[in-house]
């Protein structure tokens, strides 16, 4: 199996359940967001975790080439910028997530979004690669 098919198996099951996650159990997911960004530990961990996911999918795939698969380069370097982001500035967290427990309908998009691009990477991974 080619390494761009097995990451957008992964991702896109993972986006699927998190997006289902989001849409049907808003109030549980604002809460959870609303303790992560107080607790220092879990905002590093979350940083470190992005930072590898990062690193390994850009050394494992970092093809930018005019098909799906540069999506999959695409969320690697995403994953690095929000990985050195969230460790360098922790703090810029807290302000994202209230805008989260602010605007109700933001968790709604987002969780629209996440379910489509899921959908998306499914398609790929499992149908068409």
């Amino acid at each position: 199996m080619e390494t761009p098919i097995f990451i957008a198996r992964i991702f896109g099951l993972c986006y699927l359940i998190i997006g289902a996650g989001f849409m049907f159990n808003r109030k549980a997911f604002q809460k959870v967001m609303g303790d992560f960004c107080k607790n220092a530990a879990l905002v590093f961990y979350g940083g470190v975790l992005a930072l590898v996911i990062g690193v390994v999918i850009i050394l494992t795939h970092n093809v930018w080439a005019a098909n799906w698969t540069v999506i999959i380069t695409i969320i690697g370097w995403l994953a690095l910028i929000k990985g050195i982001w969230i460790i360098v500035f922790p703090n810029t967290v807290s302000k994202f997530m209230q805008a989260y427990q602010r605007n109700k309908s933001l968790l709604m998009v987002h969780s629209i979004f996440v379910l489509i691009f899921g959908a998306v990477l499914t398609f790929f991974g499992f149908f068409a690669g």
